[in-house]
């Protein structure tokens, strides 16, 4: 493609306000993160209402400062792009609405992205070399998935989680414990200071499908029947097995695709006890190993905006009609 084509992504669909502008699906112009942790952590998890009250409150502050970094105003825009789903919907609405307002005044056109689709697209941004086909392990607080990435905006789920997401997991880990919120990072922390001595589940399912509800409860229950079991130990036992199952389904993957090019994303893929697992994986058996930056994990606008852009010149495109869709499908 000849011209250069400027993406405005804008991401609402939890508890993080962001807008980004980015160049070609790849460069960051700016990417303007408002995060409400903080705020929630008051309450021990995202409460639906308050995020959509926070992001109403800045979202206009947000898109305005990704502009001003970019050193670009609306009319440089080619295409403003909304996440309008899967999240929450009350968060989502409000960029979807602030979107199609803008959309609408600028006359610019409009395409909603899919918020999985954005994690899957931070790794473009982070590997200017990488291009499909290959294996995503997406993990985050709402997802696990495991996905043939065929092209761009071509995809074929492998595997997904029969219950609890694997970020969701850690968080109720980290709750019960005793680490409060968030939990992810807090339990890959202190699994730094434990040993892995506490057998612990795992769910074998015939196909690809993850299940983390089995070894949520059994932490749950050995906290409950031991009150004084070192958490330490705790922590790295429920991330060893964890990713045990991670580590099994790539291999299911890899064995029916014959592809060896892994990527991961979503928030859980900046956890530092299954990165070094799965660099060691990659090792063994000569894959190619693909992360986002830390930066990119969590949710954010340049994600969008990516994942936008490979969208839009695939002559995708929404109306003004776009809503929310707060269980929306890869």
């Amino acid at each position: 493609m000849d011209k250069d084509i400027y993406v405005l992504g804008i991401e609402s669909s939890c508890d993080e306000t962001s807008a980004a502008v980015v160049k070609n699906g790849r460069e960051i112009l700016s990417n303007i993160i408002n995060s409400q942790i903080k705020i929630h952590e008051n309450y021990g998890g995202v409460v639906p209402e308050i995020a959509s009250r926070c992001h109403t409150e800045v979202i206009n502050q947000v898109v305005k400062q990704a502009l001003e970094q970019a050193n670009m105003s609306i009319n440089d825009i080619d295409v403003i792009c909304p996440t309008y789903g899967p999240g929450l919907v009350g968060a989502l609405l409000v960029g979807v609405s602030y979107a199609k307002g803008l959309s609408f005044a600028a006359n610019k056109p409009l395409l909603g992205v899919n918020h999985i689709e954005g994690h899957i697209a931070a790794n473009y941004i982070t590997h200017k070399q990488l291009t499909p086909p290959f294996l995503c392990l997406i993990i985050s607080g709402g997802h696990t998935h495991l996905v043939k990435v065929e092209d761009y905006t071509k995809f074929e789920i492998l595997g997904k989680t029969r219950d609890d997401a694997i970020g969701e997991a850690f968080d109720k880990v980290a709750r019960v414990v005793g680490l409060g919120y968030p939990g992810g990072p807090k339990v890959d922390n202190l699994a730094k200071e434990g040993k892995n001595i506490i057998d612990l589940p795992t769910t074998h399912i015939d196909n690809m499908d993850f299940s983390f509800s089995g070894i949520k409860t059994a932490v749950i229950n050995l906290n409950h029947k031991n009150p004084n079991i070192n958490k330490a130990d705790l922590c790295l036992s429920f991330e060893k097995t964890a990713t045990d199952m991670l580590e099994t389904n790539i291999l299911k993957a890899i064995k029916k695709t014959q592809i060896k090019k892994i990527v991961l994303a979503g928030g859980v893929s900046s956890n530092f006890y299954i990165r070094k697992r799965l660099d060691e994986l990659a090792e063994k058996e000569e894959l190619e190993m693909y992360y986002p930056e830390l930066k990119l994990c969590t949710d954010n606008a340049a994600m969008i905006a990516s994942a936008g852009y490979y969208n839009f010149i695939n002559k995708n495109k929404s109306d003004l009609k776009l809503n929310a869709v707060p269980n929306l499908k890869l």
